[in-house]
């Protein structure tokens, strides 16, 4: 799948409406899955936790369906990693395939939105943190999604888009 602005137009007319209430931001990777919360008025993010995974998927179910009950989330944002040219990267796929996963899970609506340079603009916003270099690299991850819930907070505010229809719309 390659992402042109024609298809990113088409693909947010049929994403799944997030109703009202807190999202959770999800930054995924294969050993660790940053998450991010927003407040229910969607005004502020905030970096929440870093989820390490072997690849038990009994016990990520069991965190992200946690997660749901004892936070109120309404629906997630998981960032989507695509090249700088809008093509999709190797991994696009895979998280897609985990949006998915997450979806039948928890019964919550997921969006995919934007990733590119999350990670990079996270490291730069603990830079002058003061954490060890293991603390920072621990912390990555929840800021990258903060960084992903963010940017989706601000186009959903101008009337934007999701990038691409989430798993329910398949």
């Amino acid at each position: 799948m390659t992402n042109d602005s024609s298809a990113n137009t088409a693909d947010a007319a049929a994403a799944p409406a997030i109703p009202s209430g807190r999202v959770a931001g999800v930054d995924y990777g294969r050993k660790r899955i940053g998450v991010a919360i927003c407040d229910s008025h969607r005004i502020l993010s905030s970096p929440l936790c870093v989820r390490q995974t072997t690849g038990d998927t009994k016990a990520d179910a069991i965190f992200f369906r946690k997660l749901v009950a004892d936070e109120g989330v309404v629906g997630f944002v998981v960032g989507l990693p695509i090249h700088a040219d809008g093509t999709d990267s190797r991994m696009s796929a895979e998280v897609e395939r985990f949006g998915a996963w997450l979806t039948l899970e928890t019964g919550l609506p997921v969006v995919f939105h934007d990733e590119r340079y999350s990670s990079r603009e996270a490291t730069g916003l603990l830079a002058g943190s003061g954490l060890s270099r293991g603390r920072k690299k621990e912390r990555t991850d929840a800021i990258a999604a903060q960084v992903v819930l963010s940017s989706w907070l601000e186009v959903q505010k101008h009337g934007g888009g999701d990038l691409r229809p989430g798993p329910l719309d398949a």
